[in-house]
């Protein structure tokens, strides 16, 4: 079986990479307009999750391309249909 490529590793790290640099801008922001520390952490946290998730969502909401769905089809020829090799179904 093929290992990941290093782009497919590294996807998550990117995720939340991006949703740090989105965290600290509003922190920044936050911090500026208000010289209140915490404040400026609150909405880094707030920022941070919330990004997070968004890019998340956006990432299950886009369609597999072409090699993606080959992918898909050889593991599943590979594994069989219940992954046990029963070939049912989990929790039957």
């Amino acid at each position: 079986m093929d290992s990941p490529s290093r782009r497919d590793r590294l996807r998550p790290l990117e995720l939340v990479g991006l949703s740090f640099v989105l965290a600290l801008f509003a922190g920044v922001i936050v911090l500026l307009s208000t010289r209140n520390l915490e404040y400026g952490g609150i909405a880094l946290g707030i920022a941070f999750i919330g990004s997070l998730v968004g890019l998340a969502m956006l990432t299950l909401a886009t369609k597999p391309n072409r090699t993606e769905l080959g992918d898909i089809e050889e593991q599943n020829r590979h594994e069989g249909p219940g992954h046990d090799g029963t070939g049912r179904g989990h929790g039957v």
